[in-house]
């Protein structure tokens, strides 16, 4: 079967095979996904372009074309008419889908076409990268690691363009570093330009896996990133000042809360001990004035009733102790009269 194939090929070359350019062959991992780039001449952009599955081109099936509407979810077709490719995904890699082609038709004559091939395989890809589309900015560098475990010299090529094959090269003015390693090389492009966009291939062997670079503007991007950074550096510096401030803050009024507390229990004791000792004291005074009584001037008069010896008057002063004052007469005299007179009592204060 392939030397039917080698003949269609030269056939198709000479319909202007030329014209349209994609992959050869790329190893793909079973239920993953691929995107495959076609790179058509602009003087196809108006052409409708479509993905035909199947290992002969006369009776390959149509898969997706650009104007209609995919019937299966595991295809889809893109076109972009500025850069002239088109690229075709396919989802959910199965092992019959092995044989596809890429075609631009063309009204009232032969469609234009080329063969790519995948090797779908349930264990690891023998060539393969982390992501099919990476994104840069401007005069930064960008790395791609190509993961292998074949012989054979690595390349990194830009689709359809010059290929660099030694540790240094350049691509459209974009410098390329390749360093090999054991099942993994690694392609680092450095000084990128707006014009280093595209689809490239990491080729080794037979195997080619597409990649494609989006190379955006650096300044637009790094002044919304700094204004970005300054706006939250300086949200953050305000959010630790008003923290600093409302832990002083706070610090002080526990601070002063507490030596009101204490002033105050102060106060409150001293009152408390002042009452204490003015009552006690009040209470001393008290019982003492109390127990002291003095009596003063108290006159006894005594007369006799009848004729005899007068007995001259009597005067006791200074009675203590509220006892009732009494006067001895004599035996012979008992019809004395007692006449009390002008009895005061005293208190003396202790202050």
């Amino acid at each position: 079967m392939a030397a039917p194939l080698h003949f269609l090929l030269i056939l198709t070359g000479l319909t202007g095979i030329h014209s349209l350019t994609t992959v050869k062959k790329v190893s793909v991992k079973l239920g993953s996904s691929i995107s495959i780039p076609c790179l058509y001449s602009l003087k196809y952009k108006n052409h409708v372009k479509y993905l035909c599955k199947g290992y002969y081109r006369r009776y390959c099936s149509y898969a997706v074309k650009t104007n209609q509407d995919s019937s299966s979810k595991r295809f889809s077709i893109s076109d972009d008419p500025n850069q002239g490719i088109f690229t075709v995904t396919i989802k959910d890699l199965t092992t019959e889908d092995t044989d596809y082609w890429c075609f631009v038709e063309i009204d009232g004559g032969a469609d234009v076409g080329e063969y790519f091939q995948l090797s779908v395989t349930s264990g690891t890809p023998s060539l393969s990268v982390t992501h099919q589309k990476i994104m840069g900015f401007y005069g930064d560098e960008k790395t791609i690691n190509c993961s292998n475990c074949i012989t054979g010299v690595i390349k990194w090529c830009k689709l359809d363009r010059s290929c660099v094959s030694n540790q240094l090269g350049s691509i459209d003015g974009t410098n390329v570093t390749i360093v090999t390693g054991i099942c993994n090389d690694r392609v680092t492009m450095s000084g990128l330009r707006i014009e280093s966009s595209g689809w490239y291939l990491c080729v080794k062997g037979d195997f080619q896996m597409p990649v494609h670079l989006t190379v955006n503007e650096k300044s637009t991007t790094t002044k919304a990133t700094a204004i970005v950074t300054a706006t939250a550096t300086a949200t953050a510096t305000t959010r630790n000042t008003q923290t600093l401030c409302c832990s002083v803050a706070t610090s002080l009024i526990i601070t002063l809360s507490l030596l009101i507390f204490i002033v105050m229990v102060a106060l409150f004791i001293c009152f408390l001990l002042k009452k204490h000792k003015q009552t006690k004291e009040d209470s001393s005074a008290t019982t003492m004035a109390e127990e002291e009584v003095t009596y003063s001037t108290v006159n006894v008069k005594h007369k006799r009733k009848r004729s005899g010896q007068a007995v001259p008057d009597a005067i006791y002063g200074n009675v203590d102790n509220m006892r009732k004052a009494s006067v001895q007469r004599p035996c012979a005299e008992s019809d004395v009269n007692v006449i009390y007179t002008a009895v005061v009592t005293q208190k003396q204060q202790h202050v």
